[in-house]
This record gives structure tokens, sequence and C-alpha cells, in this order.
């Protein structure tokens, strides 16, 4: 290749990303319409997902839930938790979505996780608890847990969710005493390609990092408060390979913002503080917006909803609607679920 092949290539990278940063118009949102769909005051959602159009949540009553936003209704499908010996449903507080193949995981022992309503994973270790679960593609899973030996609990499907293996600790760091996680959002897993991240929280709260879909693990500290058992990140996201966001502080004092927000831009190698001491404060979920350039996120929790436009160093408080956990459907809706509803919001500048 000559010198002025290599010029030419060069001139037209240099065109497209100058053309790129051109046409992204940064937006200030100002406020959020929110739509209730689904109220019932038996609902209890932690868990949910926005999949081809559907709206998937499950609730602590072991029952998994379609809304279809086209028909502006919803469908029941049970899952049949009866099949095995437990006195109560599954309380869901992570799904996944695979090649027309829906996943509920329960937290408590015995731990249950169910593909289409049928048991394909059960743990019946006193101290099984799992918080979060996603996909890399349709055949590779993961889901993460507490301890329940010296690391983490992590399983991981290879077949498409027919079978889960546990990862042994001696493939992965090693927790630290009263490190744990939080089944609060189904948001302490985040995955851009092969790369997967777990956010842990309690008395330490780390990352654990792998790059190759969970084969190999290294861990991170990270600056957020932590030290006790409420306390660390509760969510975590990434917009791309490098820049990512985690969210969280101390559920018993959810006014608190100091150390509950913190943002990397080099693949979680390092991390750092930002907005310290300025809200929000508690936040259970944090999610990018889609197709903004990693520059707009929105934090949800039971205080409210908070919005950022330059990636996180900066917040504006929405509204005082309280919720669990939020997905985007595009970049000015979401569906967010809570205790006893399900709802839409717009997101409007």
């Amino acid at each position: 290749m000559n010198k002025i092949t290599l010029l030419l290539i060069f001139n037209v990278l240099v065109l497209l990303s100058c053309k790129s940063k051109e046409t992204f118009e940064p937006r200030n949102i100002s406020k959020v319409e929110v739509e209730n769909l689904v109220q019932d005051s038996l609902l209890n959602v932690r868990a949910l997902e926005v999949v081809k159009g559907k709206v998937l949540f499950g609730t602590s009553n072991g029952e998994i839930y379609v809304y279809k936003p086209s028909e502006n209704s919803r469908n029941l499908t049970t899952l049949e938790w009866m099949e095995i010996d437990s006195i109560k449903p599954p309380n869901y507080r992570a799904l996944a979505y695979a090649e027309n193949r829906v996943f509920g995981l329960a937290i408590e022992s015995p731990a249950l996780l169910y593909m289409n309503g049928k048991l394909v994973y059960k743990e019946n270790h006193p101290k099984a608890f799992y918080d979060s679960m996603d996909f890399w593609n349709d055949q590779e899973g993961i889901a993460i847990g507490d301890p329940t030996d010296t690391c983490m609990s992590i399983i991981i499907t290879r077949d498409g969710g027919e079978t889960w293996n546990k990862l042994p600790c001696g493939s992965l760091p090693k927790a630290i005493v009263g490190e744990a996680a939080f089944a609060a959002s189904d948001t302490n897993i985040a995955i851009v390609d092969n790369h997967t991240w777990v956010a842990t929280g309690g008395k330490a709260s780390r990352i654990l990092y792998s790059p190759d879909k969970g084969k190999s693990w290294e861990v991170s500290d990270t600056p957020i408060v932590q030290g006790k058992e409420t306390t660390g990140m509760y969510s975590i996201d990434f917009y791309d390979e490098l820049n990512g966001f985690a969210i969280g502080g101390d559920y018993t004092k959810p006014d608190n913002n100091k150390a509950n927000k913190i943002k990397t831009i080099d693949g979680g190698k390092t991390w750092e503080l930002v907005a310290n001491n300025e809200n929000p404060g508690y936040r259970s979920c944090v999610q990018y917006i889609p197709n903004r350039a990693g520059e707009e996120l929105v934090a949800i929790g039971f205080k409210g909803i908070d919005y950022s436009n330059d990636s996180g160093n900066s917040w504006k408080h929405l509204s005082d609607e309280g919720f669990y956990t939020i997905r985007f459907l595009n970049d000015s809706i979401a569906y967010a679920a809570g205790s006893g509803r399900l709802a839409r919001l717009i997101f409007r500048e």
C-alpha cells in the first residue's frame, strides 16, 4: 500500500469522524411524563426487559407478565413453580430473553432458574441468593449471586439455557468478607460484545471483569461508598467497551449522596467518583440512553428519576415518582417498574 492510498484512507476516516460528531446534537431533557400501564397493589417488580417491542416483567409472586404496547394489553404467563418442592412461588428478581426463550431467576434458597416454565437450574445451598442475569448471545448466558463459598456465585450456560454450570472458586477472584450483590434492579451485570462487568456490593464493592464471556476473570477496586451490608454499587451499565457508569449508595439512607456515583473511561480498569456530595442520592438502577453517544443517562429509584447529559458528571432531578428498575425502548421512551406498577416514561426537552 503506497503513501497516496494511506493518505486517502486517513482523510476518509477524518471526514467520517467529523461528520459523526457534527450530526450528534446534545439534548437537555427537562421533564418526564409518567403513564401508568399496569397497576396492582400486589405487584412488586425488580426484573424487567424490553424485547422486540414487548415488555417482560417478573414479580415477587412468581409470575411473568408480557405487556404488548401495540395492543395496550398484558398476557399472563405462569411458570410451573409447583413442580419443585416449595411452599411458595419464586421471587423473581432477574429476567432474560434469548431466541424465544424467557428465563426467570428467583432469589433465596433453593435458587430456581426457569426457561419457558421448565426448571433448568436448582441450587439448594442455604446461602444461595442470585441477583442478576444476562446473555451474550442466544446460546451463552450468565447469572450472578452472593457467595456460597469463597467467591461470588456465577453460573453460565453455553447451550441456550438448557444446562447451567457453576464456576469453581478456583477460577474466580476471591470474595472479601461481607462482599455480595444486590437484587435491586437486575442490573448488576453489564455486557458489551464479549466483555462482561459484574458489580458487587456490601462491605466491599468491586468490579469483576471478564474479556472472554466468563472464561477468565479479574477484579478491580472502586471508590464507591462501601463497608456496610447495605452500601455499594446497586447498578452498572456500559455504553461501549470503554465507558461505564455505576450507582448505588445506601438504601437505608437514600438522601445521602456522598460517594455513590462512579464512572470509567478505560473499560473498568479505573473508576472515579462523579457528582460527589451532589444529588441524586441512593438509586437502584442506572441506564445509558441509547444512541446518545454515552452522554445521556437516567438513574431511577424509589426516591425519583434523575437525568444527566454530560456522562454522569452532573444530574438534574426530573421527578419524585418512585420505581426500582428501568429499560429504554429508544432514546425518548422507557419502561419502568416498581412497587405496584409498570409505567411508560416519555422524556422531553
